[in-house]
């Protein structure tokens, strides 16, 4: 029987080929359909950028030749998001825990320190905070133009064009009307084929003096050193004020304790105490690596900096912001537990990591005025040199946790016995120094008044109206200048 007789007999079953037919047709359709446009998408996605020059600065400039990347990068300015410790919000952290003013006292910390936003506010804010002072000429203000290493890809320019020893010898304020542009592309970027790349001598350096040859790593390990280049502990060091990472004895609290002891350094002396203090800035690296993710291969950008699909395009997100404010997309990549149970586990973490911390805090503090009391007693400095190590060696410890954004979640075991080690310190300085006391027929010494951040910093002698004053005067006078030799 032929095709004809057959539907001529069945009517029905001349409907079912004809829709049968016009399906087929509609899928063969759409997968051409499908195949042109990820092709074109591919296409323009991954356009080679022809037009970038070297040392490009400019992040719009990429965002030409990278749409999606440039996209994602700009919600870096969005301050919505607050997590129970952490996030983007504004937040004076002074504010929240005056004991830190205290601990800070006699540095540049004690008088504003305040929640770091997204990328894209690295340069208004380091422009703004107090802690870069008020210089009102080029070769004024309390800080160098290393505090600029980490805030622009208009660093790399400047160090290539100067030289990094005369970069960070500069100061702050001669070199800030050419940092402009606020952290991104070309931070991280090859301009010539995207791949990931260190644009900062410093860590470079590191691993040189360590054996290692950094231009061995990996692309996955890349994903991760392209952050390390500023996450990271690291000082200046000498009088020209070169920014260098110190883990040459390691990357642990215990080694970079003990690379800083090798050459006597400190910080600054502090104020109340007396006690030589070293101050921790953000070991981010380190403790990520000591953590169970660093140790499995995880990268930073893996969390931080998840894939995206759009299309038939997988690029990353350069929206970099906390985990938790993705989870869909970070933790449940690789964990089969719900977002709340997840988001729980983390807040466990971080509950017992603050206990510890808080703790340390308020040891510390009384163990600062009990120093003060020793001092103004008539105690001598052979007396008070170990028992003001005890104190430097307590804070260094809850400094270098404190300043790490999410240690207590990177590396918690790790974290926690880093806090504990500085609570036994911590305690070992006071009963020395209330036997100390106790022999000057002083049985209690009474804190002051550090309840509010403004009286904590009245406390240990800051004039915050003249600071402030003279900072807004900086805005009004010299930024504009900046900015318009910038355009």
């Amino acid at each position: 029987m032929s095709i004809r007789e057959f539907i001529s007999k069945r009517p029905w079953a001349g409907w079912l080929l004809f829709f049968a037919t016009a399906l087929v047709v509609f899928l063969l359709g759409m997968l051409a359909s499908s195949v042109v446009e990820r092709r074109s998408e591919a296409k323009y996605a991954y356009r080679p950028p022809t037009d970038l020059k070297p040392f490009e600065s400019d992040n719009s400039v990429w965002g030409k030749f990278y749409p999606r990347e440039y996209k994602s990068w700009l919600m870096t300015s969005d301050t919505s998001f607050r997590s129970k410790y952490a996030g983007n919000k504004p937040l004076d952290v002074l504010a929240t825990d005056p004991e830190m003013v205290v601990l800070w006292a006699g540095y540049a910390f004690s008088k504003d320190y305040s929640q770091a936003r997204g990328h894209a506010w690295a340069i208004e804010d380091i422009r703004n905070t107090l802690r870069t002072g008020a210089p009102m000429t080029p070769d004024a203000g309390p800080q160098p133009a290393t505090c600029w290493a980490c805030k622009s890809p208009d660093v790399p320019r400047m160090i290539e064009k100067m030289g990094a020893e005369s970069f960070y010898k500069a100061t702050w304020a001669s070199l800030g009307p050419e940092m402009t542009n606020t952290i991104g592309c070309a931070d991280c970027h090859n301009p010539e084929n995207m791949t990931l790349t260190i644009t900062r001598p410093a860590l470079r350096e590191a691993f040189e003096r360590q054996g290692k040859n950094i231009s061995d790593a990996g692309h996955q390990e890349m994903r991760s050193l392209v952050c390390a280049q500023c996450h990271v502990e690291y000082y200046f060091k000498g009088e020209g004020k070169y920014l260098t990472f110190p883990w040459d004895k390691g990357m642990t609290a215990d080694a970079i304790e003990s690379y800083y002891d090798s050459y006597e350094f400190a910080d600054w002396t502090h104020s109340v105490s007396k006690a030589p203090m070293l101050k921790a800035q953000h070991p981010d690296y380190e403790l990520f690596k000591m953590g169970i993710h660093g140790q499995r291969g995880v990268a930073c950008a893996d969390c931080h900096m998840p894939f995206i699909a759009e299309g038939g395009v997988k690029y990353t997100s350069h929206h970099v912001q906390s985990p938790l404010n993705m989870i869909s997309s970070t933790c449940a990549v690789c964990h089969r537990q719900s977002e709340e149970e997840l988001m729980n586990n983390v807040y466990e973490r971080q509950d017992r990591i603050a206990g510890l911390r808080n703790y340390l805090e308020e040891i510390l503090v009384t163990a600062h005025y009990e120093a003060k009391a020793a001092w103004d007693a008539g105690a001598d400095e052979a007396t008070m040199k170990p028992l003001l190590a005890l104190i430097r060696q307590s804070q260094w410890r809850w400094d270098f946790c404190a300043a790490s954004h999410g240690g207590s979640f990177h590396a918690p075991l790790e974290t926690a016995s880093i806090l504990s080690n500085g609570i036994m310190r911590g305690l070992e300085a006071r009963i020395g120094l209330a036997r100390l006391l106790t022999s000057k027929g002083i049985d209690k010494v009474t804190l002051p008044d550090i309840s509010s951040k403004a009286g904590a910093q009245k406390t240990i002698g800051l004039d915050m109206e003249k600071l402030i004053k003279e900072k807004d005067t900086f805005k009004k006078e010299v930024l504009p200048a900046w900015n318009k030799s910038a355009v």
